[in-house]
């Protein structure tokens, strides 16, 4: 009957509207959430084909979803791991509880305030813990599967931890008594000591010493460089003839080295000695040939005027820093930094279907697809902003408005329900 379907038409208006002003009473109650997402209410007309000439209403139903694709405008904080994501992708993390239980399964967030726990993991203040991949110790990350979150791990960070850098190289320029190779020198050896760190960050030393070559005439130009490591014990770890040139064009500068161990050589490119320290190996770099840098053999003093070196001692961590392509990195009081982790960004091919959880955390579905894990900044997926936390989509205005509408809608499909029953009564009253 026409007048029956009006009224089932119009409860069902009451329904989809009340459904709507749910979705509403979220949105305004969530307008100070973080990465909080508005949810939406669609309203579908249903058909219903009576034929000869009556009409039948169907009424209405309603779905709802929620905009993940929506952004919120970014805020800036004082903390460096409170993270946001600028354009596209979602940030890996997962639950608290399953931390340590054997399982860490993927959960998805646009933002977070990210701080240590007493366990040292990087965690919100809803519990989700920040995922990453691990690098090596040489701070490279290795590669990774894309398509799969088997590689990521809750980051933990050690607060206390510490860190140093072994010496590779050092770097000398010295300039040496060019009459100190003449015939009528004393012959006495220069020496010098050079500080450098090994393996496990201690302080050991390399004792450069120069030794001139005296002629019977004239000036021979002509040095042995001795090099000796104090952590084997004052070993010979380098010996060297060094000759200088006393040309116009180019005196004072190396002419020749020649290895006298014939296992530690020169490298006349880079100007380099190689040679092998208790800890690894190690290269001094002494100059060019035909270079004034380096070593030289100048005037009537023995000037050492420059060290240069790599490595650190051991130091304390003081800051964690994330840049905008994910790398985690700490940094330490020697002045070293050192990437600890890499976090990446997951797309999917339809954000919206993921699947809305607590704490503004997403889980993927059918409906979303598969995973992909990009580098940030990488591929369509934007970067991460440190510094940073994202405001909720909400526009209150506009919420407020649609709540007009709502109420509206809803009063006027109350007033059709009056009429209806209104028409049902005056029915009845036919028969008397």
């Amino acid at each position: 009957m026409t007048i029956s379907s009006s009224l089932n038409a119009s409860v069902a208006g009451l329904a989809s509207n009340a459904t709507r002003l749910a979705t509403i009473a979220d949105n305004i109650a969530n307008s100070s959430t973080y990465g909080y997402k508005r949810s939406v209410a669609d309203f579908h007309s249903m058909v219903i084909d009576g034929g000869n000439g009556t009409y039948s209403a169907g009424g209405v139903r309603v779905t709802t979803s929620r905009m993940i694709d929506q952004r919120g405008s970014l805020v800036s904080t004082s903390n460096s791991t409170d993270l946001a994501v600028r354009g596209r992708g979602l940030l890996p993390v997962t639950s608290e509880s399953s931390v340590g239980a054997g399982e860490t399964p993927l959960l998805m967030s646009t933002t977070g305030s990210f701080r240590t726990d007493e366990n040292g993991y990087l965690k919100s203040e809803s519990g989700l813990i920040l995922m990453g991949w691990p690098a090596d110790p040489s701070g490279t990350i290795p590669t990774m599967p894309r398509d799969t979150a088997d590689g990521l791990e809750p980051i933990r960070i050690n607060a206390n931890q510490f860190a140093g850098e072994a010496t590779t190289f050092m770097e000398m320029t010295v300039n040496l008594p060019a009459t100190s190779t003449e015939s009528t020198a004393a012959g006495t050896p220069e020496e010098l000591s050079i500080e450098y760190f090994d393996n496990l960050g201690k302080s050991e030393s390399i004792t450069a010493e120069f030794i001139p070559t005296i002629p019977g005439t004239g000036a021979s130009n002509e040095w042995q460089l001795v090099l000796r490591d104090s952590a084997s014990g004052g070993a010979i770890v380098g010996d060297y003839t060094l000759t200088f040139d006393d040309t116009r064009a180019a005196g004072g500068t190396l002419l020749s080295v020649v290895d006298n161990i014939g296992t530690n050589p020169y490298d006349p490119v880079t100007g380099r000695l190689s040679m092998t320290v208790a800890g690894g190996p190690l290269d001094v770099g002494i100059g060019v040939i035909g270079e004034p840098d380096g070593l030289t053999q100048l005037s009537d003093a023995f000037r050492p005027v420059s060290i240069n070196k790599d490595g650190t001692s051991v130091g304390n961590m003081t800051a964690i820093e994330v840049d905008a392509n994910g790398f985690i990195s700490a940094s330490f009081d020697t002045g070293i930094s050192r990437v600890l982790y890499q976090i990446p960004l997951i797309d999917v091919p339809n954000v919206n279907g993921l699947e809305s959880l607590d704490q503004q955390s997403y889980r993927a579905t059918t409906e979303s697809g598969d995973i992909f894990l990009w580098d940030a900044g990488d591929g369509p997926t934007g970067d991460i902003v440190s510094f940073a936390r994202e405001e909720s989509a909400t526009d209150v205005a506009g919420e407020l408005t649609q709540l007009i509408q709502t109420q509206r809608a809803y009063s006027s499909n109350a007033k059709v329900i009056q009429t209806v029953d209104e028409m049902l009564q005056e029915t009845t009253n036919i028969k008397r």
